[in-house]
């Protein structure tokens, strides 16, 4: 993952479109990053936030106690989880498909 300190160093920040510039300063949309189906027209490091980190590891922790995904969450919630299974589970299959 890219490093604000030294994207700011190199005066890159502009080319890979940071979501800390306002607006106006990114320049035009275009994709920045990708990894198979999936891309971003903004740098992936200012798109995670304190908030989807904590997500992220919720599930993970879940994942490893084998708790249901389910019980008593918000549909937002449910949602962001069956998203990262859905991606987790797409990348094993890519990754044993590969030997």
């Amino acid at each position: 993952m890219w490093d604000c300190g030294s994207c700011r160093k190199n005066g890159l920040e502009k080319k890979r479109r940071c979501g800390f510039l306002p607006h106006g300063e990114r320049g035009d949309a275009r994709i920045v990053w990708g990894r198979k189906q999936i891309s971003t027209e903004e740098c992936p490091k200012s798109l995670v936030t304190g908030e989807s980190l904590a997500l992220l590891e919720e599930f993970l922790v879940r994942r490893r106690l084998s708790m249901p995904e389910t019980d008593d969450l918000e549909a937002r919630k449910v949602d962001g989880f069956l998203i990262l299974r859905e991606q987790m589970e797409r990348e094993e299959r890519d990754v044993t498909s590969e030997y």
